[in-house]
């Protein structure tokens, strides 16, 4: 499974052949926008965990630029779109499916969810991806939560994409501690640096997480890891 950061929460992941593009934000964010054109990006699903604008803003546009990409996302998300005539697969918090590329559960995330014109988004989520023996917690935009514990129940964890900005999600201490929560000891940063209210001091980030014992992965943009 390779997963490379293209900036924000957004994320393309390859696995069993497929490419999945998690929370699409590039058009919009200063930071990439020169680097990666939307329109250029290759994607049989779209993975969306919920519905504010630095999370869907180029959906749109890669599923026009991908005829044949599937939303994944909760039942209204999936619905918003499926109006504009894009093809989704709806879920809800708790379930499971299996995809040609692999297992994906919906699991909590403690936030808001709302499109730009104002209609629901639904209820926020993380995922769970299982594939090719391999297990990466999505964890979205979210708050410490103690539902992360329910996770190892279910499945042991290679890696935990977590959001580490603080103001609008959790902050680096709490990041920490979710770490222990959901058992895992590789963890990425996202949802960090885009905009003034979440930069952070990259190097303080890491001393955190290497004081709890894990490390935590800041990639540059369009870097990748293989897990």
């Amino acid at each position: 499974m390779k997963i490379t950061y293209l900036g924000h929460a957004s994320l393309l992941i390859e696995t069993a052949g497929k490419k999945l593009i998690i929370d699409p934000f590039i058009s919009g964010n200063p930071l990439i926008k020169d680097k990666l054109l939307p329109e250029n990006i290759q994607a049989d699903y779209i993975l969306i965990t919920h519905a504010h604008q630095d999370h869907v803003l180029d959906v749109e546009t890669i599923a026009k630029a991908n005829p044949e990409a599937k939303i994944i996302s909760n039942f209204e998300i999936v619905t918003y779109y499926s109006k504009l005539g894009i093809e989704g697969h709806p879920m809800n918090h708790g379930g499971s499916w299996n995809f040609d590329f692999g297992r994906v559960t919906m699991v909590n995330a403690w936030h808001s969810s709302s499109f730009a014109d104002g209609t629901y988004g639904g209820n926020p989520a993380g995922f769970v991806i299982e594939s090719n023996n391999k297990s990466v917690y999505i964890a979205g935009d979210t708050g410490l939560t103690m539902d992360m514990k329910l996770i190892p129940l279910f499945t042991k964890l290679n890696l935990a994409v977590l959001p580490i900005g603080d103001n609008f999600t959790m902050g680096v201490e709490s990041a920490v501690i979710a770490a222990d929560f959901v058992e895992c000891n590789q963890i990425l940063g996202y949802h960090y640096d885009t905009f003034g209210y979440i930069e952070i001091d990259h190097e303080k980030a890491k001393e955190a997480f290497d004081k709890s014992g894990k490390e935590l992965i800041l990639l540059p943009l369009l870097n990748s890891i293989e897990i």
